[in-house]
């Protein structure tokens, strides 16, 4: 039998538990002692120091009227094996640390790039011992096949074994440039807007707020379909005049202060989906999704009822 074969017949037989149990009594001194500490019985604590003695083929123990003693081989192994829990310990604390100390998000790329990028500055000012790892997708990520501690995702707030926080609505409406509104004389009715390029007219948001317009109507065949796929791709185009966007204005207050996009309307439209902070309910106490969450919160305004 070569090493590796040996090395895993012995992990699927060693008694790991037993060795716990002698490691503790051997500490103590007392199978009474030992029990206590691991929540055993000292029947339970004497099974199981047999079943390694019996595997092992060595006495560990010298059993005495009210007190144990170790053994020569009791002797030499128990420091080694204190030595090696000690090792693991370390192991899984260390992994706990990394762990702890790195907080990765999945978002959309349109919320990671107009309002997540800007504050994660402020967030790491606020908890040094945590780094973040920002990565975006469209996709609904799965996070027992992703690494992930997080996700902010859109949607109706509701995934199965998931905790899910309300961030932001979802509110809508079109937005251009200003100076491709002053193309056409500047807009004054929701119909002026169909005198332009429309960016993306195929995206369902159109037609919901033309509706809330009182444009039912509205056509929107036959102009070229043209499709972005992210909403941030979609404000460069309406900012550089190529058409207009439907936009969360929420995400481009900044471009309205510096002139580079224009909200015509106060109207906004929303589709009953919204901005949340989702992560599995198992993962609820975790420190570092504590922290986050409750930052989160702190820098978005309160959403009304």
């Amino acid at each position: 039998m070569d090493q590796e074969s040996s090395c895993m017949k012995m992990s699927r037989h060693f008694p790991l538990n037993a060795m716990r149990v002698f490691e503790a009594a051997a500490r103590h001194m007392s199978f009474t002692r030992a029990g206590a500490e691991l929540g055993l019985t000292q029947t339970a604590v004497s099974y199981q120091i047999k079943l390694l003695e019996d595997t092992l083929g060595e006495q560990l123990f010298l059993r005495q009227p009210r007190q144990v003693s170790l053994t020569d081989a009791g002797l030499r192994l128990a420091p080694k094996v204190t030595e090696a829990f000690a090792i693991l310990q370390d192991a899984v604390t260390g992994l706990k640390d990394t762990s702890e100390g790195t907080l990765t998000i999945h978002s959309t790329a349109t919320f990671a790039s107009r309002w997540l990028a800007r504050h994660l500055g402020t967030f790491q000012l606020e908890n040094p011992g945590i780094a973040v790892r920002l990565e975006t997708s469209q996709e609904v990520i799965d996070f027992s096949k992703t690494e992930a501690d997080l996700a902010i995702r859109s949607g109706k707030g509701v995934w199965p074994g998931l905790k899910a926080h309300l961030l932001m609505r979802s509110h809508f409406t079109p937005m251009l440039s200003p100076q491709l509104a002053e193309t056409i004389g500047g807009i004054e009715t929701p119909a002026d807007l169909l005198k332009l390029r429309i960016i993306d007219p195929n995206d369902p948001w159109w037609r919901m707020w033309f509706e809330a317009a009182g444009l039912p109507d509205a056509d929107l065949a036959g102009r070229p379909a043209s499709r972005f796929g992210v909403q941030a791709f979609e404000a460069a185009a309406a900012i550089a005049g190529n058409g207009v966007a439907i936009l969360m204005p929420e995400f481009y207050a900044d471009d309205v202060a510096l002139g580079r996009l224009v909200q015509p309307f106060d109207l906004t439209a929303n589709d009953g989906t919204d901005y949340y902070l989702v992560y599995p309910e198992a993962r609820r106490n975790s420190r570092k999704i504590r922290v986050f969450r409750d930052f989160m919160h702190k820098m978005l305004p309160p959403i009304p009822e």
